[in-house]
């Protein structure tokens, strides 16, 4: 269906001027414009990432902003803390997503009395607190550790089919990388 001239002005983008693009695993809606001749914005549109673009830019350049994009997007995220009932919800969804919502908790709350561990889980009562200073970590780090005790809600231990249900979460050895990291930083200070 031809645009209007009205769709023209707004700078809106037909089907054929859409693209749909993977960049490190997110997907992007790339819009190339002729009219456009320097300048890249970027929104969200249903949580995806959608670049408005000059024809001329090559994917390199698209892959490029793309990214910038994406860690200005998660920066700002990351700077929002999550309430103690956002906690709950997000670890619903995550049960669904990666533990066949077997996992169900009755409580996941943060923790101030946490020092010596992210996270802690009385299986017993389904209970899950994450430790505070987990607050400005990312959120795929937060998330890894709600997976992780989460799956102690199904295997109590750390053996072999606990650690199978931990590694349904996609970044999970990356953020083991991240908090080790952190442990380390925390514990050797200049």
């Amino acid at each position: 269906m031809p645009r209007s001239s009205t769709d023209r002005r707004r700078g809106s983008a037909g089907p054929q001027d859409a693209q749909r693009i993977m960049v490190d695993g997110d997907e992007v809606l790339v819009i190339r414009s002729p009219r456009r001749t320097r300048t890249v914005t970027a929104d969200q549109l249903d949580g995806t990432l959608r670049l408005r673009v000059p024809s001329r830019l090559s994917r390199a350049q698209v892959d490029e902003h793309a990214r910038a994009f994406q860690q200005k997007l998660r920066r700002r995220a990351e700077q929002r803390r999550r309430t103690d009932e956002e906690l709950m919800r997000r670890a619903l969804e995550l049960s669904r997503e990666h533990l066949d919502d077997i996992p169900r908790p009755t409580s996941v709350v943060w923790s101030d009395r946490q020092t010596t561990r992210w996270g802690s889980t009385t299986s017993t009562e389904g209970t899950i607190r994450l430790s505070s200073r987990l607050q400005k970590m990312p959120l795929w780090v937060q998330d890894a550790v709600l997976v992780h005790e989460l799956a102690h809600l199904i295997e109590p231990g750390h053996g072999p089919r606990f650690q199978a249900l931990v590694a349904r979460y996609p970044r999970t050895r990356e953020a083991d990388a991240f908090l080790e990291g952190v442990s380390f930083a925390w514990s050797h200070p200049q």
